[in-house]
């Protein structure tokens, strides 16, 4: 691969990172902690406080983001800035949010368990809004999704479904 080939991607990712380093400072917070930006497999991970929060922090800035729609906001921005570029940016958890190339959604799996033989499959998610990382997977059509809110309301759908 020479370095001209790269050259495209490169030029994408730095756009993507300063489009960050902006937003950040607009971002009106009383602590930011540790790694801002991961690079992952295939993807990367954006936390506006950072990845070292303490789980108080994390509480603490969740229910901010609930309130001030944060990574809301930080992602519509992205969207438009970035808008037919072939990215999708997803949020997830508490504390993040995602960028991978369009189609690298969770829904990549079910190419791969479809050849398995499954009769249905089962996808139980806690963000499943449109915007949200289970979203996609949520709605496809090849999944029965379903929307929980804790690993307790994970294992009572189970219990409903397979135990009774």
């Amino acid at each position: 691969m020479s370095k001209d080939s790269l050259m495209p991607e490169f030029f994408v990712i730095f756009s993507i990172l300063s489009n960050f380093l902006s937003i950040f400072c607009l971002v009106n917070q009383f602590f930011f902690r540790g790694t801002f930006i991961e690079f992952r497999n295939g993807m990367l991970n954006v936390s506006p406080i950072g990845r070292s929060c303490s789980q108080e922090e994390r509480v603490e800035f969740y229910e901010l983001d609930k309130k001030e729609h944060i990574r809301e906001k930080f992602v519509a921005d992205l969207r438009r800035e970035f808008a037919g570029k072939g990215l999708t940016f997803s949020i997830g958890g508490q504390i993040s949010f995602d960028v991978f190339p369009d189609g690298w959604d969770k829904r990549y799996c079910l190419g791969i368990v479809a050849n398995d033989g499954y009769k249905t499959i089962h996808f139980f998610g806690d963000k499943t809004m449109p915007g949200g990382n289970d979203y996609e997977i949520f709605t496809d059509s090849r999944t029965e999704g379903h929307s929980v809110t804790s690993p307790e309301d994970t294992r009572r759908i189970c219990e409903e479904l397979f135990f009774k």
